[in-house]
């Protein structure tokens, strides 16, 4: 289960980059309810999207030349340095170096050896996300790999994640806990990925009504990967992207 008490190797962090920072925030602030914050300036309007006052995501304008709108999930870490080191030993890629974000903390970007982009948080004057796990704030990622089993060994010498395997209508469904964690702190889950997608960190919103918010997302512009799915146990659950293709689901978690 997630929450705001970050250990190392946790998601601790959140942002989608846009070609549009207006369109991409009216999507978002209508489809969750959420209030935007910008930046400013100095950090090129980079917004924080809020609800009650406590932050739940970032929208970036910092979209990589050639590059598609995505949302990126940040694990928290306390020395983004060591990270980056650890990322390249075990076969990954460095996407952006390690660099302090003024005021706000440190990060870097990678690629696992599938190709899947993720990063790393170190915080300094934010910690990290604000509300998780609630009401239109994340609830849960999941890593979609062409080879669920091979990735294992690079997050675990990157992160020292614990990985186990549950049973989950009929198979097995992978979960990762940090590993300073307890087993009720598990965070995330890895899934195959499917024919023709590329590898992809993917996050869960928790949402009061799956299906309304679905219908809400196609009338906002977004669209949906397919029906809403329930899962017994988990939850009802729905597949989208937003106007620019940034990928997200949202669940309506079981009691």
């Amino acid at each position: 289960m997630l929450t705001t008490a970050y250990l190392p190797g946790a998601p601790s962090w959140l942002d989608v980059t846009t070609p549009d920072l207006e369109a991409s925030t009216a999507f978002y602030t209508g489809l969750f309810g959420w209030d935007s914050v910008s930046l400013g300036p100095a950090h090129s309007d980079y917004r924080f999207c809020q609800a009650g006052g406590r932050t739940v995501a970032g929208i970036s304008p910092h979209l990589p030349p050639g590059g598609q709108a995505a949302w990126l999930t940040y694990f928290h870490t306390p020395e983004a340095d060591a990270v980056a080191k650890r990322v390249e030993q075990a076969g990954g890629r460095l996407l952006a170096a390690p660099r302090d974000i003024e005021g706000q903390g440190r990060m870097a970007v990678f690629a696992d050896p599938a190709g899947a982009s993720f990063a790393v948080w170190q915080p300094g004057g934010t910690p990290g996300l604000g509300l998780v796990t609630e009401q239109g704030s994340l609830c849960w990622v999941e890593l979609f790999t062409p080879d669920p089993g091979g990735v294992r060994g690079f997050y675990r010498a990157v992160f020292g994640w614990r990985i186990e395997d549950l049973p989950m209508g009929g198979e097995t469904y992978p979960v990762i806990t940090p590993a300073e964690g307890d087993e009720s702190a598990s965070v995330a889950g890895i899934v195959r990925l499917p024919e023709g997608e590329r590898a992809h960190w993917l996050p869960y919103f928790e949402v009061p009504d799956c299906d309304a918010t679905a219908a809400l997302a196609q009338r906002l512009g977004g669209t949906l990967r397919g029906p809403a799915t329930t899962t017994e146990g988990v939850g009802r659950m729905a597949f989208a992207a937003d106007p620019f293709g940034a990928a997200f689901a949202v669940i309506t978690s079981s009691a």
